[in-house]
This record gives C-alpha cells, sequence and structure tokens, in this order.
C-alpha cells in the first residue's frame, strides 16, 4: 500500500467515523468507556492489524482523557500505528512530540529506536530493503537521516535493548551511503566533470573507510588524476590501491 497523505488519512477516518460511527440520534458506543477501556479496545485493533480504527481509538483517549499513565503510552503507541500503517511523516510528527514531552520517560530510547526505523523502511519493508531495493539509488538524505536517528540512540543510550539492532542498521546504512556518493562519482565520470570526481572520491575516503567501495573508489580516483594529469596524486593513489590490495590478489 502506498503510503496515505495526512489529508487521505483524516478523509479516511471521517469516512469510517460517518460510516461506523453514531448517527444522528444514535448513542456514542464508545461514550462511556473508561480509559482503560479505551486502551484496551486500542491495543486490541492494533494486534489485529486494524491501523486506522486503533490511531482513532488512541486519539480520542487522548483528548478525552489527557493525563495519566494511558495517554502517555497512546502518545508512542500511536506512533507505531501511524508507522504499521504506513504514515510515515505522522510517525515521525508523534514520536517527535513524544520525546519533547517525556525526555526521562522510560521508554524513551525506544521512540529514538522507532523514529529510526521508521526511516529506514521509509517508502517500503524491511523485506524489500533486504531482498529487492537497493538503499543507494534512493535519496541519500534518507539513508543519512536514518542513520542519524539510529546514531542519537547509541550515544544518549548505549544500555538500551535497542542498541545492538541500531548498530547492525548503521553499519548497513553505512555502507549504503558510501555506495550512494559513489554513485555520484560514477554519474560525474560519465559526464567528464573528473574535478567533482575527485571530490566526491575524496570524501568516500575520508568519511567511509571499511565500506565495499572503498577499493572501486579508489580506482576511480586513479582515473580522475591520470585523466586531470596529475601525475603525483595518481601515483599516491596507486601505491595506496597496490598497499593495500594487490598484494591479497
Amino acid at each position: 500500500m502506498r503510503p496515505f497523505s495526512i489529508l487521505m488519512l483524516t478523509l479516511c477516518a471521517l469516512i469510517l467515523l460517518a460510516g461506523c460511527g453514531p448517527g444522528k440520534g444514535e448513542i456514542d458506543p464508545t461514550a462511556d468507556w473508561s480509559v482503560e477501556k479505551f486502551y484496551l479496545e486500542a491495543r486490541a485493533e492494533l494486534d489485529k492489524g486494524n491501523y486506522l480504527t486503533a490511531i482513532e481509538y488512541y486519539e480520542t483517549l487522548e483528548s478525552r482523557f489527557p493525563f495519566g499513565k494511558y495517554a502517555t503510552q497512546a502518545q508512542i503507541d500511536v506512533a507505531y500505528a501511524y508507522f504499521k500503517f504506513e504514515e510515515p511523516d505522522s510517525a515521525i510528527t508523534a514520536l517527535d512530540r513524544f520525546i519533547k514531552l517525556h525526555p526521562r520517560h522510560p521508554t524513551v530510547d525506544y521512540a529514538y529506536y522507532l523514529k529510526g526505523l521508521v526511516n529506514f523502511e521509509r517508502g517500503g519493508t524491511i523485506l524489500d530493503v533486504i531482498v529487492e531495493r537497493d538503499l543507494s539509488e534512493f535519496d541519500r538524505n534518507l539513508l543519512l537521516r536514518a542513520y542519524n536517528d539510529f546514531k542519537l540512540l547509541t550515544q544518549r543510550f548505549p544500555s538500551s535493548d535497542y542498541v545492538t539492532d541500531a548498530r547492525k542498521r548503521m553499519i548497513f546504512l553505512r555502507n549504503e551511503l558510501a555506495r550512494a556518493d559513489f554513485a555520484v562519482a560514477n554519474y560525474y565520470a560519465s559526464l567528464g566533470a573528473w574535478v567533482a570526481v575527485t571530490g566526491r572520491t575524496r570524501f568516500i575516503l575520508q568519511n567511509y573507510q571499511g565500506t565495499e567501495v572503498i577499493k572501486s573508489t579508489l580506482e576511480l580516483q586513479l582515473t580522475a588524476y591520470q585523466t586531470l594529469g596529475l601525475e603525483q596524486l595518481a601515483r599516491d593513489t596507486q601505491r595506496i590501491i597496490a598497499l593495500n590490495y594487490e598484494k591479497r590478489s
């Protein structure tokens, strides 16, 4: 399912309310629900995959019972519901709000982790990422945003249960960021923009040591220096390639 806009989500909610909610003269079946009842029903709908109904219940809960543990939990649960409903922007907005309102909450580390996960999976599922999607062809800013979200989690909450998974995702994203920049360098090479190639390859070598594209980056940098007639720089790059790769072949 393609992501709905916030406007479309609102319209869907209105349609749902119009079709299923109390009509004129009818009684609202949730009118007498306690805060506990609201939360349990919202959680049940979330577990069943009825994300739109869960979102409606969580938001109604908070509007009717704005204080207390259930309202606080609803603020982060609704973010997860938005995430599962493929509304990443709404999920991020809800998470930013939770983090701002509850910076010392016991589960705020989860909010940081979920924020990274939303950006990591933006536009597809984790299966798409691993099996089908080449993230290096996507918007580099999305990759960087997810990487920075996970990095913030590891820095602020190094003992969090989510840090191990976050670090694995950071390694994956760092490789994808390097590949994205290498794709740009290759594009510059295809245009004959060799000065731009040297700038981009230097950036990769300075920022992404240990990633999978380093050897290819050095080889492209060597071609750029040779094409530009920068003989000393070409010799230096050739020496680095020889020291690090040729003896291993």
